[in-house]
């Protein structure tokens, strides 16, 4: 499964979702200026990443269940 290139695709969007989503609540603890610039807009990307982190996870299933 780790030569498996959907696999790596997948495991990949989920460590961005990860970490985007601790940038997000390490600006939101401190505050500040770069929380105010920041915090919708990596909540958006977050949102983004995790959409396609999970087509990606349907597809690897489906692909899984098929071979």
């Amino acid at each position: 499964m780790l030569q498996d290139p959907l696999f790596l695709t997948l495991a990949a969007a989920c460590l961005v979702v990860v970490v985007i989503l601790m940038l997000g609540i390490g600006g939101f603890a401190k505050g500040g200026e770069f929380n105010r610039n920041h915090a919708n807009r990596l909540m958006r990307f977050r949102i983004y990443a995790q959409a396609i982190a999970v087509v990606l996870l349907l597809l690897f299933l489906y692909i899984r269940s098929k071979g």
